[in-house]
């Protein structure tokens, strides 16, 4: 299926394919209060791949209510000190100066972190020896082209531009097309990102894969027209692996959409046969990439009976689409769950430690986080 609008957020070309759609979603950043009946609004949620330049992105434009309340995992702080130690230890950084960083709606910060490697903060509109985008901001931005090109103007001559992203790569490979939300505009393949920074006038000098959200890309770029040096083999070892697996092209990419209605069917036949059985089912992490999922199983309060979340603002309320119960942890327990469905991969170790009495209460922690 062709598109003719809207333009690529990037390159501004009209031609591409849809590769993936999950319908009519509501947003996954809003959750409503818990005596709030709805219904909730409703919009398109479809990825587009750009045929020229390779960008996946959302289709459709839409005025989404959000309302970002949630807890960063552990998981992403310690990947993020991990990208930090890695980048410096390769030289890939100025050795200090000022830094600045564009936030992200959902949280995190690299600063305090580059502040024991020499770096001071620095205001971003000041320009910076060091430009951050590491905590997943850019991919909130409608238009693509103008949010790199702000970022670039923001790095001083000689500095450098830090991007950080969950890789297209890594959503395919997994299967993790409830990575697709609205709210998120941009689903990076590292070639892709680098004919983006390309055409804001930067080069990558060197990239690095991390295995948080099973696959998190970290680029380095500076000035084209300062000649940086390249870390050829370091480029080459992340981009190769997705050319191979063809994250330019449609017919890979829409591979996504083969497996959309078989995870929701095999969740709701799985949470349909508990209740037959008489065992209760809990999940754990009211995540936005949990919002299509339980919509798509066409999940109530009747099969899941609540999600915990340690997030105080997410308390209290419902997942979107749905009557199912955003409940405490300490609300989870005490409801001694036979099955705890985690939507977010990375939690799973992180629930398991912070709540040991689902087990020992004879509960079951499974991991559903991932599309399969």
């Amino acid at each position: 299926m062709v598109i003719a609008s809207p333009a690529c957020r990037s390159c501004h070309r009209t031609d591409g394919d849809i590769v993936l759609d999950l319908g009519a979603q509501p947003s996954s950043e809003l959750f409503p209060k818990i005596d709030d009946p709805g219904p909730d609004e409703l919009f398109p949620l479809r990825m587009w791949l750009c045929a020229s330049c390779g960008l996946a992105q959302l289709a459709d434009d839409a005025d989404v209510p959000e309302e970002v309340v949630g807890a960063e995992p552990a998981a992403l702080t310690t990947q993020r000190a991990d990208a930090v130690r890695e980048l410096v230890a390769a030289g890939a950084l100025p050795s200090a100066g000022t830094a600045a960083e564009f936030p992200s709606p959902h949280g995190g910060t690299w600063l305090d972190l580059l502040a024991g490697h020499g770096f001071t903060p620095a205001p971003r509109e000041e320009g910076a020896d060091l430009v951050i985008d590491g905590c997943f901001g850019v991919m909130h931005e409608r238009d693509q082209d103008a949010a790199l090109r702000e970022r670039a103007a923001a790095v001083r001559p000689g500095g450098r531009l830090v991007v950080q992203f969950h890789s297209l790569h890594a959503i395919v490979a997994g299967t993790q097309w409830n990575a697709l939300r609205l709210g998120h505009y941009a689903y990076y393949s590292t070639p892709a990102m680098i004919g983006m920074l390309g055409r804001a006038g930067f080069t990558v000098t060197t990239a690095r894969r991390f295995p948080l959200y099973g696959g998190t890309v970290a680029l380095v770029a500076g000035r084209t027209s300062e000649s940086p040096a390249v870390d050829t083999a370091a480029v080459d070892a992340v981009v190769a692996p997705e050319l191979a697996a063809g994250m330019l092209r449609p017919g890979k990419v829409g591979a996504l959409q083969h497996s959309v209605q078989r995870t929701a069917g095999s969740l709701r036949e799985m949470l349909v046969a508990q209740r037959a059985a008489g065992r209760r089912v809990y999940g754990y992490a009211a995540a936005s990439r949990a919002v299509s999922l339980l919509r798509l199983a066409d999940l109530d309060s009747g099969l899941l009976r609540g999600v915990a979340d340690a997030s105080p603002g997410k308390q209290d309320r419902r997942m979107p689409g749905t009557d199912i119960p955003i409940i405490t942890p300490e609300g989870l327990v005490a409801a001694e769950p036979d099955v705890v469905l985690v939507f977010v991969s990375e939690l799973v170790a992180e629930a398991r430690a912070a709540l040991p009495e689902i087990e020992r209460r004879g509960g079951t922690w499974v991991d559903a986080g991932a599309g399969r």
